[in-house]
């Protein structure tokens, strides 16, 4: 099923990428625009569909797909792939950086991400999301809203408000996957049905949505976490010894 919804976020936020870019008179990034275009993907992907179908009929494991495409895929692809000028340029305003320079310090973005996904898996915030079509869009959006500012520390491309220094990032990723693994973990270890499911075998279904959680929360951090020690090698300046003839 299509939600007329989600296409016209998705094509706003793509109207918005290419107006900015046009705005700020810039050569079209195209390593940036396929990594933003990814993002779009992702966000629809999760948001409409069979993905979003089946979690509508209340299975478990296709909620918890859902939330891993929104987390691990759509909000990095986007973030990720915003060029530096445009970011910068919505943070000219004092007050707005101040504000998302706060948000964005690594033990901030952090709790904001565990509160934030901690709260939405809950039984009864859960079961909200299954009654209501307006608690489930609230709890996407925070997802994503808060996995952005959780991915800021690695993956800014702003110069107003960087990102971490490269070694200050490996040691954020290792902390990055914790909350999610929490979760998982608790999901998968429940001896019984904590979340209405439609599923005619609800433990299995249960079991299969925390390990969707779990295994990509360990393999996602520690891609990231290859790419930015090898990005920091690349970076390191090559102090070998010159010899002469």
């Amino acid at each position: 099923m299509i939600h007329p919804e989600s296409l016209a976020l998705v094509a706003g936020l793509g109207a918005a990428w290419l107006a900015g870019c046009r705005r700020a008179q810039l050569p079209l990034p195209r390593g940036r625009a396929a990594t933003f275009l990814g993002g779009l993907l992702a966000l629809t992907a999760a948001l409409n569909g069979p993905l979003h179908d089946l979690a509508e009929r209340s299975l478990v494991s296709a909620h918890m797909t859902q939330h891993l495409v929104l987390i691990l895929i759509a909000a990095p692809c986007l973030l990720a792939g915003m060029p530096a000028e445009l970011i910068d340029a919505l943070l000219t305003r004092r007050a707005v950086r101040a504000l998302v320079a706060r948000a964005t310090t690594p033990v901030t973005a952090l709790m904001l991400y565990a509160t934030a996904l901690v709260a939405w898996h809950v039984p009864g915030p859960y079961a909200l999301t299954i009654e209501s079509p307006l608690w489930h869009i609230a709890a996407h959006a925070t997802m994503l809203a808060v996995a952005v500012i959780a991915w800021w520390p690695v993956l800014s491309p702003s110069q107003r408000v960087p990102a971490l220094p490269y070694a200050a990032q490996i040691l954020y990723l290792f902390a990055f996957g914790v909350p999610m693994t929490v979760v998982a973990a608790m999901i998968t270890g429940a001896e019984v049905v904590v979340y209405p499911t439609a599923s005619t075998t609800p433990l299995e279904d249960q079991r299969l949505g925390g390990i969707l959680m779990w295994v990509p929360a360990g393999i996602v951090p520690l891609i990231a976490f290859t790419v930015v020690f090898f990005r920091w090698c690349a970076a390191e300046p090559d102090d070998g010894p010159e010899y002469s003839e």
